[in-house]
């Protein structure tokens, strides 16, 4: 028997199967055994208050002397603690245990110098609290209804304000569907495709959105890169119907696409009746010159646009958006499933607040100048050391390219220090061939750690190189 007791509004859940059956031990004793066992478990913490014998006896269906002879004998055993006009509770020595050495997390590296990840310890808490606050005042009963399946109305006018401000876009509320982060925007594009063609994309970039097409059915096929971003001109030869770039800042390279290229993708685009993808990576923190306006900005109705806040905000805050052409509005919106299901209300109303009344900005504009000082912290550390470093204009990401053969043990030595990382091959699409080069290497994150952890996973990662690197 299962039986739930009350006492004070909380409940205690005991299985009593034994008591009922046939030549079991007697209830008492069941009862003894059944609280022993939780108490063992850990399942009935210290301090744990269990319900009057009264409450309990009439829960279990068993005579109140049972159950206070039950609590009596645990007390006297040490399992329990009780004390008239107070109660039974569980006793704290009865629950102590040794103390666990200390482990890390299983998935949390000691040193996160994974590329892509923001200081989210300088998350702006305040500010953001205080966006919500205000967003939930203002915001109408509509706006916590399932509504337009662009996502809400607040949001995506905000976005239209500060994306044709800070990266150029054009567009109007009209044209921005809200998505889950950029993954899920390529993933929506991805099944409006299609799989009759391929999706271009350059030879090394993000490889969870090779998976991301693969996983509705789109093939990719590779483009070189050479100094001056994607060679475009490779897409002449191909029968693809979109090309997904980063123009702004490339991962892992960091380059951006020359401007003659900027100019060539977009007339093939309009000559071949196809589109690009216009990943905006980074496009934010740009250290050295003016950022690289969006590549949408040269032909809207060719250019579909996707941004996020995971690496400016927090990666688990999954708020993207794409500013789509007037062709693919509708069909994007059938592809996501017709409803607006993949961001929550709150925090698109919070976002939005924290937006318009310009939280974004000033925390996009702190962290940029954290992240400087990062960057050449990281150089500085590094000279010295027989590698090159590439993508230091932008983003939070930096590459260090590696003797031949030296990355397999750089990455072993960096997880056997516990320092996050990833390898340069990891990057490379598999079907790039052998006209495209394929050195040895690996991305490091510097936006991830706290600050008091930055010093100490760039010692690690010196550690790790020192080790197979010469000077």
């Amino acid at each position: 028997m299962t039986s739930r007791a009350n006492s004070g509004g909380r409940d205690l859940h005991l299985d009593l199967r034994a008591v009922i059956e046939p030549g079991s031990r007697t209830a008492r004793e069941q009862l003894i055994t059944a609280l022993r066992d939780g108490i063992r478990s850990g399942r009935l913490t210290t301090d744990t208050v269990l319900p009057p014998s009264r409450a309990l006896a009439v829960d279990l269906g068993l005579a109140r002397n049972t159950v206070a002879e039950a609590y009596a004998e645990l007390v006297a055993e040490g399992w329990l603690a009780a004390r008239q006009g107070a109660g039974t509770w569980v006793a704290r020595t009865a629950t102590a245990r040794p103390t666990p050495r200390p482990r890390r997390t299983p998935g949390v590296p000691k040193h996160n110098l994974m590329p892509g990840s923001p200081d989210v310890s300088e998350f702006p808490r305040a500010a953001w609290l205080s966006s919500a606050r205000r967003a939930l005042s203002d915001a109408p009963v509509s706006a916590l209804r399932v509504g337009d399946p662009r996502g809400p109305l607040e949001l995506r006018a905000a976005l239209a304000e500060y994306l044709g401000r800070v990266r150029g876009v054009r567009t109007t509320p009209e044209s921005i569907v809200i998505c889950a982060g950029v993954r899920d925007g390529v993933e929506v594009l991805g099944r409006v495709f299609g799989g009759s063609r391929p999706v271009a994309v350059e030879a090394y970039g993000l490889f969870i959105f090779r998976d991301t097409l693969a996983s509705v059915g789109v093939p990719t096929v590779p483009i070189r890169l050479d100094d001056a971003g994607a060679v475009v001109g490779d897409l002449d030869g191909l029968d693809t119907s979109a090309a997904l770039l980063t123009p702004a800042h490339n991962s892992p390279y960091g380059m951006a696409l020359h401007p003659e290229r900027r100019t060539a993708v977009v007339e093939w685009a309009q000559r071949t009746d196809a589109y690009v993808i216009d990943d905006d990576y980074d496009g934010e923190f740009r250290y050295d010159r003016q950022p690289v306006g969006a590549l949408q900005s040269l032909d809207p109705e060719r250019v579909a646009y996707l941004g996020s806040v995971s690496k400016s905000l927090a990666q688990t805050l999954r708020v993207g958006w794409m500013v789509l052409p007037e062709s693919l509005i509708d069909p994007a919106i059938d592809a996501a499933g017709g409803q607006q299901y993949h961001v929550d209300a709150i925090t698109a109303l919070t976002l939005a607040d924290f937006i318009s009344t310009g939280g974004y900005d000033r925390h996009i504009r702190r962290m940029r100048n954290r992240y400087r000082r990062r960057r050449d912290t990281l150089v500085a550390a590094l000279e010295g050391f027989d590698v090159g470093i590439r993508g230091l204009a932008a983003g939070v990401n930096m590459l260090l390219t590696l003797p031949d053969g030296a990355e397999p043990e750089v990455l072993r030595r960096a997880g056997e220090a516990g320092i996050a990382l990833n390898g340069l091959s990891l990057m490379r699409h598999p079907l790039a061939g052998p006209e495209i080069p394929d050195p040895d290497g690996v991305i490091i994150g510097f936006g991830g750690p706290a600050e008091h952890a930055f010093a100490p996973a760039v010692e690690a990662l010196c550690g790790v190189l020192e080790a197979v690197v010469a000077r």
